[in-house]
């Protein structure tokens, strides 16, 4: 059968591009400019062993078999993930949309307002429904939000508090068991002490500092928390309390009983279970704490022009400024599911939510009353949702479990005289009755019949919300599909994805997302799986996933591998929690000092420090490389308690250092491990590995290396792959079975993280074999050296090289002379290039006053090409500056980007034209991309904090000054 390989669609330049770039470079060939740039003592020596690569024809077929040995069974277990209906126009017009799946973080604000518009939809849900005042604009997943609360806490004791030591965290016994597994996998390193009980008894002392409760609880019983709230304040502790988002609809939210951090998950509000994620955790406070609350915060700031816009705010809190400093190494959120959260809750507004929410409560309500009649009893008497089910003496829970599951219905079985069910909002009258047979046909008595579903409130009144929410005009104008429809466009059309042109960010890799790969992602047999449902269920998950874990193993030169990790920064905690068990493990548990570059990314030092250990920095040289004599230095110093090596490969500075085998052997000789962020993995893939380099352990961010797109700034993967002696400490999980035989304890939710996005990295090296991934890199190399060639041919300086003149898959390019002959910045730069259709590279990161490129194998030349052509200009425009022919303040890279409005508008006071503005370069008319502000005024935004969609006019008459 005559079948084309997927290679050839996923990379960009075809094979007659080739030789024009090689010239370009000044490279014999493709091998020899490898060789240039990779140092042959890192090199593999043979191909991956790796299945033959399959077409995307026979790839769809392959993965529909694999799909289809999942079972999707009505799902009843809960503990934090139910079935939900995902609006049509949702799933089609952003799960499914490259608009909206294939844009970077929001970082530039005036190529991102659709998302940040979203992304404020979602805050202000949060905040309405828990009646907090400052929410966050997502998390990674409930269980690690609570852990981040829980540092929050620590980081907010009093003075007293800090003095005193205080390092207890009380943990009610009924929060989930998973939840309760990641917040001892955090608490351990940093010496906090859990202590769990029951928060009716619960006695508070000088040396508790917050604690943490479940609404409703995981056995489903809504409580009265005021009082406890009340009792933890009275001894200067604060109160997290983990919220179901939908019973928020119908219950007292948390912010009007005293609670001072709210955390949980928007996964029922149309996100599907996909086997344990990816879902957008939420997490709100009090405005008090604006400054310790972690992950991102979307803003309300002013534009050049004094329009109102939007940005992410308090930037500043990031962990490239603060790095070790650093409370919270939180870098990849959920935004495109925090994005579909979102346009649920404008889809459905305050009424179709209350329908909803009343529905499932109604229909757990009827439930109950039909066990009783059979003669169940309830553990609870006020509930939302679940029931826990007590087994009379005489019925079997296997006979109920058996008759359940020849029903495809799954129950939580929690042990042999108590069985969870917990009700979606799929349920129907005839699933109820379906559910009553079961247990009537185990307790011998005769069927019961549910006709309807009739509204009717079952706890009890004094846990009635009563407060309003949703009350904003975005919650009200879009009920029909049309008006939806037409809103997630407008939106959509505010940003630039890669389905626009080429996101040109160094580190980050925006590589093609393959619609072959995008496609299984909604399907139910993908979607509708529940993380703790029994394995003969989740067989094509698990063909899945031991093939994926095999081949990054493969693929990076390791033994083991675990994808529990929800991001590239929880991989790197993950690595570093597996070393820490290795060194206790051989009695060395003293060893806590991480050398880390002062190059490295910030999440590197942030982790370093969650894990507990102390960060020393290793100096960088004039040429961007680890000064090894410092290093040298540094481990000889801290031989007696070195733990680890943090070093990214090729460097932060795209460039493959020679020494790296040397820094390895440093670091063994002196008792540490080495930790490989994967972050550059791109130029490494088939043509070496950090376990031929000689590392110990290694993150793989699947949302760049292996095509997982970056969603507007999630979902994200960090899967680690570990060396033989690490692999039995890979981390463990409360319910399936994962990690090795001395597991550490969860670093996740859910047993495999986000599981429903793995099929994408699954197709993308099914699709491409061994040969492909090789050419993939060869390729990723071609493209930044082609670009770097050119640019230094414009007489842009690169900061970085290797030994042999060549750069690896990213450069940095030096803007700081433009700034100090004609007062150009490299962020005048980057808006300038916005003009031209282009996303702005990297900014003034890792080197401030430089702009980082990686242009990934994917684009073709044309769009290469066009960059330059646009950098050119940009050149031109300079030069205009400092012969004196462009005004030095009133210039088109100083009042970059140029709106519509301003182009339009009646009056036009500048000393270029209209036409200059907009239209630079010929071809930028044709495909214009137009930013909907202008230059974003950061300084006012960070002064001024405004994070909900309450009316413009509500911004100009108050705010919340944050100094």
């Amino acid at each position: 059968m005559a079948t084309e390989k997927f290679v050839s669609r996923h990379i960009g330049p075809r094979n007659g591009d080739i030789k024009t770039m090689l010239e370009t470079v000044g490279a014999s060939s493709l091998e020899a400019l490898i060789d240039e740039t990779i140092p042959s003592g890192i090199r593999l020596e043979k191909t991956l062993d790796l299945p033959k690569a399959l077409s995307e024809y026979e790839y769809l077929s392959k993965i529909k078999r694999i799909a289809a040995k999942n079972k999707v069974y009505r799902t009843f277990i809960g503990q934090g993930y139910y079935d939900t209906i995902t609006p049509a126009a949702i799933l089609r017009n952003v799960l499914e949309n490259p608009g909206w799946y294939t844009p970077y973080t929001p970082y530039q604000a005036e190529v991102s307002q659709g998302r940040l518009e979203a992304l404020l939809n979602f805050q202000t849900m949060i905040l309405d429904l828990t009646k907090m005042e400052l929410a966050n604009s997502s998390l990674l997943d409930e269980a690690t939000a609570v852990g981040e609360s829980m540092y929050m806490m620590q980081a907010l004791r009093s003075r007293a508090k800090k003095k005193a030591g205080a390092n207890q965290f009380f943990v009610d016994e009924n929060v989930f068991a998973h939840t309760l597994d990641v917040l001892t996998t955090r608490a351990i390193p940093l010496g906090i002490d859990l202590v769990i009980g029951d928060f009716n008894t619960f006695e508070f002392n000088e040396n508790v500092f917050g604690a943490i409760v479940q609404y409703p609880a995981s056995n489903g019983s809504v409580e009265d928390y005021s009082g406890f709230v009340e009792r933890a304040h009275q001894a200067e502790a604060l109160v997290s309390v983990s919220a179901d988002l939908m019973s928020l609809v119908l219950l007292t939210p948390p912010g009007e009983w005293g609670a001072d951090i709210v955390v949980g998950t928007s996964q029922r509000f149309g996100v599907p279970m996909g086997y344990g994620g990816p879902h957008a955790a939420y997490m709100a406070c009090r405005d008090a704490y604006k400054r310790n609350i972690p992950g991102r915060i979307i803003g309300v700031t002013k534009d050049a022009q004094g329009n109102n816009s939007l940005r992410l705010a308090l930037q500043t809190r990031e962990q490239h400024i603060k790095r070790e400093k650093a409370t919270s190494n939180i870098c990849t959120a959920q935004a495109l599911l925090a994005t579909m959260a979102s346009f649920y809750g404008v889809y459905h507004g305050q009424e179709g939510l209350k329908r909803i929410a009343m529905h499932i409560h109604s229909a757990a309500g009827i439930l109950s009353e039909g066990l009783k009649s059979l003669g169940y009893n309830q553990t609870v008497e006020n509930f939302f949702d679940t029931l826990q089910v007590v087994i009379p003496a005489g019925v079997s829970v296997e006979e109920i479990r058996k008759a359940a599951l020849e029903a495809e219905f799954n129950f939580n079985y929690i042990n042999e005289s108590l069985i969870g069910i917990s009700i979606d909002e799929k349920i129907s009258a005839d699933e109820l009755s379906t559910i009553l047979c079961i247990f009537a046909k185990a307790a011998g008595k005769a069927e019961v019949v549910v006709e309807e579903i009739e509204d009717k409130i079952s706890f009890d009144s004094k846990y009635t919300r009563t407060s309003e929410f949703l009350t904003y005009d975005v919650f009200k104008r879009y009920r029909s599909e049309t008006a939806l429809m037409r809103y997630i466009k407008s939106l959509e059309k505010k940003d630039i994805g890669l389905n626009t042109s080429m996101i040109s960010l160094g580190s980050c890799t925006m590589k093609l997302n393959a619609a072959v790969e995008m496609l299984p992602i909604s399907w139910p047999e993908i979607g509708g799986i529940h993380p703790f449902v029994p394995i003969d269920q989740a067989l094509g998950y698990k063909e899945i996933i031991e093939d994926l874990e095999k081949w990054l193993s493969v693929i990076t030169g390791f033994a083991g591998c675990t994808l529990q990790p929800n991001s590239g920064a929880a991989g790197e905690y993950t690595g570093l929690m597996v070393i820490r068990e290795y060194h206790i493990s051989r009695g060395e548990g003293h060893r806590n000092v991480v050398l880390i570059p002062s190059s490295a990314h910030g999440t590197n030092p942030a982790s370093t420090t969650m894990a507990g250990m102390n960060v020393v920095i290793v100096k960088c040289d004039e040429n961007g490389n680890v000064d090894f004599a410092d290093l040298k230095e540094k481990a000889e110093k801290h031989k007696d308690d070195l733990c680890a090596y943090m070093i990214t490969y090729p460097s932060t500075h795209g460039v493959f250092e020679t020494g790296i085998k040397e820094m390895m052997n440093l670091i063994h000789e002196n008792g540490g491990q080495v930790y490989m962020d994967g972050a550059n993995m791109n130029a490494q893939v088939g043509l070496t590995n950090p376990g031929t380099i000689g590392a110990d352990v290694c993150h793989l961010n699947l949302h760049k290396t292996f095509a997982i797109p970056h969603g507007g700034g999630g979902p994200g993967v960090g899967p680690i792959c570990v060396a033989e002696h690490l692999v039995q400490f890979l981390p463990s999980h409360k319910f399936v079975k994962t990690g090795g035989e001395n597991a550490i304890t969860a670093v996740a939710a859910a047993p495999f993280g986000s599981a429903s996005v793995l099929p994408i990295t699954y197709g993308y090296i099914a699709m491409l074999g061994a040969d492909g991934l090789e050419e993939v890199t060869k390729m990723a190399i071609l493209n930044a050296n082609y670009l770097a060639s050119s640019f230094e041919k414009l007489g842009f300086k690169i900061l970085y090289k290797g030994a042999n003149g060549r750069v690896g898959h990213e450069m940095i390019f030096d803007c700081r002379e433009f700034n100090k002959s004609v007062g150009i910045t490299d962020t005048d730069i980057a808006k300038r290039l916005m003009d031209y259709g282009f996303h702005a590279p990297t900014l003034s990161f890792p080197v401030h006053g430089t702009l980082m490129v990686e242009p990934t194998e994917s684009e073709p030349l044309e769009e290469m090409d066009r960059f330059i052509e646009a950098l050119a200009k940009i050149n031109e425009e300079m030069k205009e500056i400092e012969d004196g022919v462009a005004d030095v303040s009133d210039n088109v890279l100083k009042n970059a980007p140029h709106t519509h409005m301003v182009l339009t508008a009646d009056e036009w006071n500048h000393t270029y034209s209209r036409k200059k503005a907009a239209y630079p370069l010929a071809w930028v008319a044709d495909n214009k991309f137009w930013p909907s502000i202008g230059r974003v005024d950061d300084a006012f935004g960070d002064r001024n904090l405004m994070c909900t969609c309450a009316p413009l006019e509500a911004y100009m008459e108050e705010h919340i000054n944050v100094d």
